[in-house]
Formats: C-alpha cells, sequence, structure tokens
C-alpha cells in the first residue's frame, strides 16, 4: 500500500511542480540514519532540563483505550481523500523541515520595507494591526534571523524533551502494535510517544503566531494538517499527537518569554543615532553614513546591536568587533573605491550573475533564511533523525542571529558611508543601514563555518559560497572590499562560538 500511493503522489507531484518556478529539491521520506535515542539528554538552550515540562505515562498497548484508538486511527486512514494523501507526502519529509520552510515563505512575503506617506515620512508597522499598510512585520535581515533562530531553538528544545519521554515510555508505533496496519510512510524503531511531528508543529506555530501574527488563520490550518497527517498516514494514535501538541506549546511558551525581554522592544531606537553619528566623528569618519532615499528613510533598526545574544556575552561581543575600517583619507580607502569603479565600468556577466544570485532583498527570505534553507537541505541530505536537524538548525540559527546582533553593533559604531556617498549605483537594491562591516559577509561567514563543522566532507563547499555571498556585494557595488573582508572574519569567530556549544551538548558531534 505504501509503494503505490507514495508512486501515485510522486507522479502528482511531479506533473503540478511543472508550473512552479521555485527550486526546492524532491523530499521523499526516509528512514534517519541514526535515531539517536540518547538525544534526551543532550542540553537545552532555554529549558532548565529535558524534563522541565511533564508528560503523562501514555496507556500501555494492550489497553482498552489504546486499542479503541487504533480502530480510530483505521477509520481515519481508510477516509483519507487524495489531498489528505498529498499532505502526507508533503509532512512526510519532516515536521522541523517544514515548518522551516513555511518560516521563509513567511518571511519572503513580510520582507517590503514601508513606503513614504503624503507627509514624506515612513510609518512603523504596528504589531497590534499586522494586516494594515505598513503589514507588521517588516521582515529584514535582523528580524528573519531571530525569528529563524527562535523558531530553531524551540523545535530542538521541544525534541529533546520529546526524546527523553519517548526512551522513558518507549511506546512503540501503531503498526508495530498491530500488524493489519498499513502506514503510509516508513516506520523506524522511534517509540511514537510523545509524537515528535506534533512537538515540532505546537512548538512551530507559538513563536510563527507571534512572529507574523497576520498569519494566524493560515498557521492555524498548517498545524491542523501536520497532526491530522501524521494520523492519515498511521504514523500516531491521537493521544502520540495530543501528548506533542501540550509539549511543545509548553517549551514555546517558555522560549517566547525568552524573546519578549531580548530587547528587540528597543531596537529601532532611532533617538540613539545623533549619538552614534558624534560617536563615528570622533573615531575619524568624515562622511557618516546617510540615507539616499527621498524622502530620506531613518535607519533600519539602529540599536539591534543591543538585542541579547545566544552564545557569547556582550563584553566578547566587544572584544571580537572588528577594528576601525579604512578611513577616506587613506590610500586602502582610495584602493576600495578605484576596484568598485572598475567593477562599475567593466562588469562581467558572471560578477552580475553572482551579485544578483546574492541579492537576498525585498521579497526574499534574506541571507538568514538562505542560509537557513542551505543548512535544512543538508541535513535532509544526509538523513538526519528529526531531532538532529533541529540541532543544526539551531546551531547554525543562533549563530545567524548572534551575526545579526554583532555586525549591526559594528555598522552603528562606525556609521560609516556607502559607496553610493561617492557617486556610485548600485542595481541590487540599496541598504538603508551603515556600510562596515558587510552583513552578507558576516551572515554567510558565520553560518558556513558551523555548517563546516556539522558536515567536514563539505566544509569547503559551505567556504566557497560564503566568499561568493561576500564577493557579490562588492560585484553590485554595495560594500567595499574592506567591508566584505572583515565581515568574513567576524563571522567565523562568530560561528566558531557556536560550534563549541554544539561540541559541549553531549551529542556526540
Amino acid at each position: 500500500m505504501y509503494k503505490s500511493i507514495a508512486l501515485f503522489l510522486g507522479l502528482s507531484v511531479l506533473f503540478i511542480s511543472c508550473d512552479k518556478s521555485v527550486d526546492e529539491p524532491v523530499t521523499d521520506a526516509y528512514v534517519p540514519a541514526s535515531l539517536d535515542l540518547n538525544a534526551g539528554s543532550w542540553k537545552t538552550y532555554v529549558l532548565t532540563s529535558p524534563n522541565e515540562f511533564t508528560v503523562s505515562e501514555p496507556k500501555t498497548a494492550s489497553s482498552a483505550e489504546y486499542q479503541a484508538e487504533i480502530v480510530a486511527l483505521k477509520t481515519m486512514m481508510t477516509s483519507a481523500t487524495i489531498e489528505n494523501q498529498r499532505a502526507v507526502k508533503y509532512w512526510g519529509a519532516g515536521a522541523t523541515y517544514r515548518w522551516n520552510e513555511i518560516a521563509r515563505e513567511l518571511a519572503a512575503n513580510y520582507n517590503q520595507p514601508p513606503a513614504s506617506n503624503a507627509e514624506g515620512k515612513y510609518p512603523v508597522p504596528d504589531a497590534t494591526k499586522p494586516l494594515s499598510d505598513p503589514r507588521f512585520p517588516f521582515a529584514n535581515p535582523p528580524y528573519v534571523s531571530r525569528a529563524l533562530a527562535y523558531l530553531s531553538v524551540a523545535q530542538y528544545d521541544a525534541l529533546v524533551s520529546a526524546w527523553s519521554y519517548k526512551t522513558k515510555y518507549n511506546r512503540k508505533a501503531p503498526s508495530k502494535n498491530d500488524a493489519t496496519l498499513s502506514p503510509l510512510l516508513p516506520v523506524s524503531d522511534l517509540p511514537s510517544y510523545p509524537s515528535e511531528d506534533a512537538v515540532v508543529a505546537a512548538a512551530s506555530y507559538t513563536i510563527l503566531a507571534a512572529m507574523f501574527p497576520g498569519e494566524i488563520p493560515f498557521l492555524d490550518a498548517k498545524l491542523a494538517e501536520a497532526k491530522n497527517a501524521r494520523m492519515w498516514a498511521g504514523m500516531n494514535v491521537q493521544s502520540d499527537i495530543s501528548a506533542g501538541e501540550a509539549l511543545g506549546k509548553a517549551v514555546a511558551a517558555k522560549v517566547m518569554s525568552k524573546a519578549k525581554t531580548d530587547g528587540m522592544g528597543a531596537a529601532n531606537n532611532q533617538a540613539l543615532t545623533a549619538g552614534m553619528i558624534e560617536n563615528a566623528k570622533k573615531l575619524g569618519v568624515k562622511t557618516p553614513w546617510a540615507s539616499q532615499e527621498t524622502p530620506a528613510r531613518p535607519p533600519m533598526l539602529p540599536n539591534f546591536g543591543a538585542v541579547a545574544t545566544w552564545n557569547f556575552d556582550k563584553v566578547t561581543m566587544i572584544n571580537i568587533r572588528p577594528t576601525v575600517p579604512y578611513l577616506e583619507d587613506t590610500k586602502e580607502f582610495q584602493n576600495d573605491i578605484a576596484e568598485l569603479n572598475e567593477i562599475n565600468k567593466n562588469q562581467t556577466r558572471e560578477q552580475a550573475r553572482i551579485a544578483n544570485y546574492w541579492a537576498d532583498g525585498p521579497g526574499s527570505y534574506t541571507p538568514p533564511g538562505h542560509w537557513h534553507r542551505t543548512a535544512a537541505n543538508s541535513a535532509f541530505d544526509a538523513k538526519f533523525s528529526e531531532v538532529r536537524i533541529a540541532r543544526t538548525l539551531a546551531l547554525v540559527g543562533t549563530a545567524l542571529m548572534d551575526a545579526g546582533i554583532a555586525c549591526w553593533d559594528t555598522k552603528y559604531y562606525y556609521y560609516t558611508p556607502r559607496p553610493q556617498q561617492f557617486g556610485l549605483k548600485t542595481s541590487v537594491g540599496l541598504p538603508n543601514f551603515p556600510s562596515y562591516t558587510s552583513g552578507h559577509s558576516t551572515f554567510s561567514s558565520a553560518a558556513a563555518t558551523v555548517l563546516g563543522y556539522i558536515f567536514p566532507q563539505k566544509s569547503s563547499e559551505f567556504e566557497a559560497k560564503a566568499k561568493e555571498a561576500s564577493n557579490s556585494r562588492v560585484y553590485g557595488l554595495i560594500h567595499y572590499r574592506v567591508d566584505c573582508e572583515m565581515g568574513l572574519v567576524h563571522g567565523k569567530k562568530i560561528g566558531d562560538y557556536a560550534i563549541a556549544r554544539g561540541k559541549a551538548d553531549n551529542s556526540g558531534l
């Protein structure tokens, strides 16, 4: 039964996908290379212990209650429609994988900077009126790095807790308790209670509903579909789902409590910029950055550098802050300007391709989303377990958020001008914040460093991608060479702190 439905769904997806332009990989369900049965002892980020929230002991497989659940499960499977079976295939790729994908799509949809109004001002999005113009949030790179970090941490902490209870109670999958049940997805020896998919669904829903409050009806539908898909597939009985949902919701609520106190509420404090400009002038910056738009747009999140970091403290952040960049009256600065002028005159097709590929501007899920996609696909290709995929995304996600915080601290500390303030133009969008250091370079180097640790056989590939992303900002005339080179160095240091955390999390890697 599994093979025939998988073949039908595969052909259906093939025909449907002919009309799509998004280049996403083929994702079929698999049995993980390792079940990571010791994951219940891995170090969590926000939970004080994997057992901070209690999951009650389930009924035994021989109980009348469980047998009634098996009967209900069979009924639900036999009544599943073709659309239900398509949902089974979709969610069969993995809960963490799919919810990260959903989050990236939301980020791209909300990555639209507010337009100026009739008074020549730029309204600030209002979280209490998320669908009004301008919509909340404006999913810029710092916002996306933060949203995906909290999502990944909630998924990971919830799954570590779930693994602890799975191995404690050791309830087998429904098809291993009833041989007449034919599931639609591959079944492993991982205990089914609480359901890992329900844990991730509830945790993800809680985070994304807070980060994208205008999308709650959409998220409601996704949550219901994710839970039902496990039953349409014959993978979990209702009590598996209910226990997982309650655990995921509780863990995510605690993660959101941390988010509410991390300083993001003051990230857009425009009153600080005058002092930042004065500080930059004292450091030797003759021409501080200024908006090149008409009317002038307020700088993006000037106080994001004050948001709480994950893998190092603020003293460390200051200690690893890049040194003062080349100043206008130096030979090095003139060399960087000369390089940009040469590219402006003689840009090659390959340079233009790279600049556009990595632009990640409005309407995209930004560099943090770009690297989350790389991380998710790499973990999927490696056939990681659900909890190890979540660990991968949490390590990369916290490194990316730390990179955004540390980079924004650097940008507004030095407040350096963009090349456009010296007559250069760009075709890939003009960022509305200071130049030094390059966000693309810092984000990319941090993520590539962490991914190289998790997938050492591909480390040179990730490093090359980070270098290309960095070069793209020079080719696009967005940054001086020094912005990018120092961003790469800074990002690697930030990634190394995430690696140190990973090496101490008891995961065996």
